[in-house]
């Protein structure tokens, strides 16, 4: 499998055992994505709240196809397989996460619902029109090409078929692009996604926008609640005093952009025409 340098780059760093250990101890473990934290303050339970939230927007996919790109440990997969009734396809390029997410599936006897294919989302390894929908969690951002990840979401699915995915983003009305750099250069590329370039580009894609709700306090509740996690429980983690104090750091930085209002994070459902 060749992959872009940028993809690698998450690759190998979702792969590294320092951070698997930290998000599977301090984020959440089955799913490593922004919670929301209405009814809680527990990562976890928020985690599991967004997927839940995503489920009641995507509606019935009772023996449909999910596509989830981008599907970390797999959480989601299993939740939509085991009570919304779904096939889930997980496509993921981190070979230590895939690893996990079969483990998972298996134990939760759930490996002829949910299969795990390592490959990335901006060449995805399906036929047009495979998928009656797509999911995607906090995994957009880290391709270098965005376009390429669209274009892809929109061959592999069915005329009808749903697109519902979150992501970190920086807001629509950001003036200069430098102000979030210290994330830039967090995640290795140049800039994040926005509300406004998913409306645009989807649509230019033929989708129809269904739903979307800009939840963006939700970004900060969430990377506030990680980092009071990891300084209480630093002991819990098996890296060294430096990943943590890199990770607290990195932390601080998408806190900081979230208070500013040059960070934004929601849910986002698109819908590709017949």
């Amino acid at each position: 499998m060749t992959v872009d340098a940028g993809v690698a780059t998450a690759r190998d760093y979702y792969d590294s055992d320092e951070a698997d250990d930290f998000y599977n101890t301090i984020w959440g473990g089955e799913d490593i994505h922004v919670g929301i934290y209405d009814d809680t303050r527990d990562i976890r339970e928020a985690s599991r709240a967004t997927v839940d939230r995503m489920a009641e927007l995507l509606g019935d996919v009772s023996g449909k196809v999910l596509l989830d790109i981008g599907s970390g440990y797999g959480g989601a997969a299993r939740v939509m397989a085991a009570e919304h009734g779904a096939r889930v396809t997980c496509l993921n390029v981190a070979v230590v996460e895939n690893q996990r997410n079969r483990e998972l599936t298996r134990a939760a006897g759930l490996e002829d619902k949910v299969s795990v294919v390592d490959g990335s989302f901006d060449d995805l390894p399906f036929d047009d029109a495979s998928f009656d929908a797509a999911w995607s969690q906090d995994a957009i951002l880290h391709a270098p090409d965005r376009l390429a990840v669209l274009r892809e979401v929109a061959r592999a699915l069915k005329p009808g078929g749903d697109f519902i995915f979150t992501d970190p983003m920086q807001a629509d009305d950001l003036k200069d692009e430098g102000d979030l750099q210290p994330i830039y250069d967090r995640i290795h590329l140049p800039n994040l996604a926005s509300f406004g370039f998913y409306r645009e580009e989807l649509g230019k894609l033929g989708f129809e926008e269904v739903a979307v709700e800009d939840r963006s306090i939700q970004l900060r509740n969430h990377y506030a609640r990680v980092a009071e996690e990891l300084s209480a429980r630093r002991e819990d983690v098996k890296a060294g005093d430096a990943f943590v104090e890199r990770m607290l750091e990195g932390l601080s930085h998408w806190v900081n952009g979230a208070d500013a209002g040059k960070l934004t994070w929601g849910i986002l459902h698109f819908r590709k025409k017949g």
